[in-house]
């Protein structure tokens, strides 16, 4: 498809303007007013049905999660519920980290069984809604496990590991890498772990990993060292007499954010992971947010003010930080477009920034778009994860309204 980096199927631009899902961007602004984030969720049912045939092509027997801290709107849920019922492979089950976020699955029609628990510095709290239902737990630290075990002698759990490596879009590494991270137990301290779940009964029958965030392809072989280090630690798991029977890799597969962004090569990822983990004759799971949800939402917002500022031309929005976090928290790059002239590229650089009154509250410093005018529509693209769930009250300015669509026009 010819155009901007960014055109696809379901996000393209037509005699000029912007076109969501086949609808209008503009218009549907106009129509629904703004702040509003409009979803195509073919693309996310696209992207669930990719990555699944992905897996199968390359002969894993495997299992698929959202992560549900990427997104949570039940009319998203839906969509990916009426993949397949419980137990179907081509169902997409849910990884959860919090208690809320368990009994949100359980309440949109998952079955503890389909239900991954992950979560990191769990308290007694956690553990009173966790443990009441047959959900999988995955023990994330030492602490946790003697806890879990006190509380639940016998149960089957996973443990959550830390390989030392991982992979990110931009080279930085909060989840497992050279440096100490919060997450996971690393190989010297297995034994001590095995100590801990023979002490309590506790069978070890899943391994767990969480080591990367939007990687793509050029990532992958800082990826594969981390697999290679997950697999030597299932290996030694498996020889102390822990019947592993999944190991789930995590999620941290990403989409393309940037011009020259390559698209990931799942081929290439499941050779990965079939290289190392089909000799340990194991399930292998993963629970991706990004890859399945980021590309099937956009931003909508209007463009209030257009000053020039000591010789920056400044576009202001009726939506801020407070409406699309991610950005500001993992400083995850931003596409803006103006509506009515998609197709056009930038005659001149502005900063983008939003109505709360912080002064870093800016989409975009220095970025080319085409002459832009007071009560313009923009559209931030590719925010369908960790935004809308991560939307926050700060001003007391309201959430971002949502329309939905499940079919394209």
């Amino acid at each position: 498809m010819s155009g901007p980096w960014w055109a696809r199927p379901g996000l393209e631009v037509r005699h000029g303007r912007l076109r969501i899902a086949g609808r209008d961007g503009e218009a549907l602004a106009r129509e629904h007013g703004t702040p509003l984030y409009a979803y195509d969720l073919v693309r996310m049912e696209e992207q669930a049905r990719a990555l699944r045939d992905a897996l199968a092509r390359a002969g894993l027997r495997h299992r698929v999660r959202l992560a549900l801290k990427a997104q949570r709107a039940p009319e998203a849920l839906a969509v990916l519920r009426a993949l397949g019922p419980p137990g179907h492979p081509a169902g997409v089950g849910i990884d959860a980290c919090s208690p809320r976020e368990l009994l949100h699955a359980l309440e949109h029609g998952w079955a503890p069984e389909e239900i991954s628990y992950t979560g990191t510095n769990v308290s007694e709290r956690d553990l009173d809604v966790v443990l009441a239902h047959p959900v999988h737990i995955n023990v994330d630290l030492l602490s946790q496990l003697e806890r879990v075990g006190r509380r639940a002698p016998g149960r089957a759990i996973g443990l959550r590991v830390n390989p030392r490596a991982g992979a990110g879009w931009d080279g930085s590494q909060t989840y497992s890498g050279e440096r100490p991270t919060k997450f996971g137990i690393y190989e010297e301290d297995l034994e001590r772990a095995v100590e801990a779940a023979r002490r309590h009964a506790l069978v070890i029958d899943t391994v767990h990993f969480h080591v990367g965030r939007a990687y793509l392809t050029e990532a992958l072989p800082a990826l594969e060292r981390a697999i290679e280090g997950a697999a030597r630690m299932t290996r030694r798991l498996k020889e102390a007499g822990m019947p592993i029977g999944e190991v789930n890799v995590g999620g941290g597969l990403g989409v393309p954010q940037r011009a020259g962004d390559r698209p990931l090569d799942l081929d290439a990822w499941t050779a990965i992971l079939a290289r190392h983990l089909v000799p340990l004759e194991v399930v292998v799971a993963c629970e991706p947010g990004d890859y399945l949800t980021k590309e099937c939402g956009h931003l909508l917002a209007e463009v209030v003010t257009v000053e020039d500022r000591a010789g920056a031309t400044f576009v202001g929005l009726d939506a801020g930080f407070t409406v699309a976090p991610e950005h500001f928290i993992y400083g995850m790059p931003v596409q803006v477009v103006v509506c009515r002239a998609a197709g056009e590229t930038g005659t001149g650089t502005v900063t983008v920034a939003g109505n709360i009154n912080e002064g870093d509250d800016l989409f975009a410093e220095d970025v080319p778009l085409p002459p832009v005018e007071e009560g313009d529509i923009v559209a931030i693209l590719n925010v369908g994860s960790y935004n809308a769930v991560m939307a926050m009250e700060h001003c007391l300015r309201p959430p971002a309204a949502s329309v939905f669509f499940t079919d394209r026009v």
